[in-house]
């Protein structure tokens, strides 16, 4: 079996064009919760890309949930998402490295 991971990139990837992707599996941290006891996991997605700028944040999600439909529900259950476009906050976040 693919990692989902990889199946996330791939996705978020061939969509996005991200300029930095990460991708943290916490359905560890969820064992014993009703999404995940179906074996679909949790995830954090942190992308940076240039098809966000000018886009609420809103916006910026549902790109990102619509280049993982085919993964949602069965292999993904939670999702959190930090999604920019270069240059856009004064501090960027650790995950940019700009």
């Amino acid at each position: 079996m693919i990692d989902r991971r990889i199946k996330i990139e791939a996705l978020l990837s061939r969509a996005l064009e991200p300029l930095h992707l990460e991708i943290v599996d916490d359905s560890e941290a969820h064992v014993g919760h009703a999404g995940n006891a179906g074996g679909a996991g949790h995830y954090h997605v942190r992308i940076l890309s240039e098809k966000f700028r000018g886009l609420p944040v809103l916006a910026r999600h549902r790109l990102v949930y619509e280049a993982l439909r085919p993964l949602i529900p069965e292999e993904i259950h939670a999702l959190g998402i930090e999604a920019d476009a270069p240059g856009e906050r004064a501090s960027p976040p650790t995950f940019i490295d700009t």
